[in-house]
C-alpha cells in the first residue's frame, strides 16, 4: 500500500506526547512525567525529542487536568515551538488516546499521527524516522524490541496460586515501546468502533487497530533497549546512567 497523496504534498505528521496518567507507582506526590531526569522534567524531554524530528510538524500534550496549567508553564518557558496546543487527558489511556486525535481533527485521513508514552523520554530521532518511513507503505506500526527473558503464561490453581499454564516461544515474542504511528483514517476507523463496543478495553494504540481492524497489519519497528519506560523509582537513576553515558541519543 502507499499514501494517496496530492503530488504537492507530503503527509503532515502530528506527534501526541501522551501525559494523561499519576504515576502511581512511583511514589511521588506529583506525576512521574514532571519528575526531574538530569535537570528536565520527563514530559519536556519526550516533547524535546519529537520536536527535535525533522519528520514532525506539530506536537500536542496531553497532559493529566490536574496539572495542565503546571505542564503549560513549563513548556512555554522551554519554547518548545513545535507544541501547538496541551490539551486535558481522559481517565485511561484510550480517552487520552482520543483527545489526542480530537486535537488533529484538521488532518487528513492520509495524514500521520505518532503517539508517544510521556514516560519514554529517551526515544531516539532513528526511532521516530523509522515510524513514519514505514507509514508510507502501511496504515500502522508498532515499536517494540526481543524479549530477552522467557515470559510465561499463568492460571490459577485450586487454592488460587498463580501456576504456569504455558511458556511461549520467545523468538516470537517483543516488548511493545512507543512511538505507535498510524495513518490517521486507520486509527480514527479504530477508536470508531472501539467506542462502539460496550466492552472496550485496552492499554495500547496497537492493540485497538488489531481488534478492531483486523484486516490492517501492524507492522514493526525494531526499537532500542534504551529507550525505556519511567515506571518505578529505580527507572530514573537507569535513565540518567544511559544519558550521562551516552548510550540514549
Amino acid at each position: 500500500m502507499s499514501l494517496d497523496q496530492p503530488a504537492h504534498r507530503r503527509p503532515r505528521v502530528a506527534a501526541a506526547v501522551l501525559a494523561g496518567g499519576v504515576g502511581s507507582r512511583m511514589g511521588s506526590a506529583h506525576p512521574k512525567q514532571l519528575l526531574r531526569l538530569a535537570g528536565q522534567t520527563i514530559l519536556e524531554r519526550s516533547v524535546a525529542a519529537l520536536c527535535a524530528a525533522p519528520e514532525v510538524d506539530e506536537v500536542v500534550v496531553v497532559m493529566n487536568a490536574a496539572h495542565l496549567a503546571e505542564a503549560e508553564k513549563i513548556l512555554a518557558e522551554g519554547r518548545y515551538d513545535k507544541v501547538s496546543r496541551i490539551v486535558p487527558g481522559g481517565a485511561s489511556r484510550s480517552e487520552s488516546s482520543l483527545a489526542a486525535l480530537q486535537a488533529v481533527d484538521d488532518y487528513d485521513d492520509n495524514d500521520l499521527l505518532l503517539l508517544h508514552d510521556a514516560a519514554r523520554p529517551l526515544v531516539s530521532g532513528r526511532t521516530i524516522t523509522a515510524c513514519v518511513t514505514e507509514l508510507t507503505e502501511v496504515g500502522a506500526v508498532g515499536v517494540a524490541v526481543p524479549s530477552s527473558d522467557t515470559v510465561v503464561q499463568v492460571t490459577l490453581d485450586a487454592s488460587g496460586r498463580e501456576v504456569i499454564a504455558a511458556v511461549p516461544d520467545r523468538a516470537a515474542l517483543r516488548r511493545m515501546q512507543t512511538p505507535q504511528g498510524f495513518r490517521l483514517g486507520v486509527i480514527r476507523r479504530a477508536y470508531a468502533r472501539a467506542f462502539a463496543d460496550p466492552g472496550f478495553t485496552a492499554t495500547d494504540d496497537c492493540g485497538v487497530v488489531l481488534r478492531y481492524l483486523p484486516e490492517e497489519p501492524v507492522r514493526i519497528v525494531t526499537g532500542e533497549e534504551s529507550n525505556i519506560k519511567v515506571t518505578h523509582p529505580s527507572d530514573l537513576a537507569v535513565a540518567e546512567a544511559l544519558l550521562r553515558t551516552g548510550v540514549a541519543q
